[in-house]
């Protein structure tokens, strides 16, 4: 393991040093800091010549300061001769303008794809995507972990009773799918419809049965939880006892903690991959760590192992 090196930036250095306990190395050294200007200085303060350089950044709030420091990081050790570097981003930001769904608008989420590949990734190492097809936007290998088996053994571990998985729209229903055969539990979906470009939502209705049922909603991520907020209610109207929540990503934004204070919701349960302010955790919200899984893949993919035997039954 001595030519593998891991560096961060700033959007989750507690993430990186997580992983870093689970490999048993120390965290690369680097400075990485904003000049008065708003300028990114970046240095990295140790030999990474032929080494096999892995760079924890998920592109989170400041999405764009986190985009850019991860970009200048990928430049500067692909200058330093790293023999291959892989970017691990838990979260992808931007993985939602992956189409053109309306006349002359991007598609940010291939942009991004090219970014990294010009600043000088090799290779990918992401968690959940928004969607499947941006996997396609690389031209360099691309791993895809989730976080689906992680939050279903948590709800194995509750022993919850008479369960219904909730898929929180149509999108995500296959691997809500996954998650509820992996809790023995059926399948809902919430039918909803989104307003403009604002983040809002309406929900419209439910297809299946949750009538004194004990709900868990699933996700990728929740955002300014206006959709979650609507689901439970959704959910609570139709004659669901309890309702939790669980997605990937927790980004939290806007008035996002203020709404899931005030809703009947149990419990909203997100990893690590986005860092959760200290000052705003709330009891209603759970916390899963996914060092283990991210440290392991970096483990496999280093030492030339299958990645996808991580997910394979036993």
């Amino acid at each position: 393991m001595d030519d593998l090196k891991v560096f961060t930036g700033n959007a989750h250095q507690a993430l990186a040093k997580a992983i870093c306990d689970y490999l048993g190395i120390p965290l690369g050294q680097a400075e990485v800091f904003e000049f008065t200007n708003e300028n990114i200085f970046v240095r990295i303060l140790e030999n990474v010549r032929e080494r096999d350089i892995f760079v924890v950044q998920p592109i989170c709030h400041p999405v764009n300061k986190s985009l850019v420091e991860l970009l200048i990081i990928l430049d500067a050790l692909k200058r330093a001769s790293a023999k291959r570097i892989t970017a691990v981003i838990p979260y992808y930001g931007y993985a939602r303008t992956d189409k053109k769904d309306q006349p002359r608008v991007p598609i940010t989420a291939r942009l991004v794809a090219d970014l990294l590949t010009v600043a000088g990734a090799n290779r990918v190492l992401t968690v959940d995507l928004h969607a499947a097809q941006i996997q396609g936007f690389f031209s360099i290998p691309v791993d895809e972990l989730t976080a689906l088996y992680l939050l279903s053994d948590y709800f194995k571990k509750k022993k919850l009773k008479n369960i219904v998985v909730v898929a929180t729209d149509i999108g995500i229903s296959k691997k809500a799918r996954d998650f509820a055969a992996r809790l023995n539990a059926p399948l809902a979906i919430m039918e909803k419809r989104r307003l403009g470009n604002a983040g809002k939502t309406e929900a419209l209705t439910v297809i299946g049965e949750v009538d004194k049922k004990t709900a868990i909603t699933f996700d990728d991520e929740i955002d300014t939880a206006g959709s979650l907020v609507n689901t439970v209610s959704a959910l609570k109207e139709r004659g669901a006892k309890d309702v939790y929540s669980c997605c990937t990503h927790g980004v939290f934004s806007g008035s996002a903690f203020e709404r899931i204070l005030k809703s009947p919701v149990k419990e909203v349960v997100v990893t690590d991959t986005i860092p959760l302010p200290q000052e705003t955790k709330i009891d209603k919200i759970k916390v899963l760590t996914m060092s283990p899984l991210l440290g392991e893949a970096i483990h496999r993919i280093h030492t030339g192992l299958s990645v996808g035997a991580m997910f394979e039954p036993e």
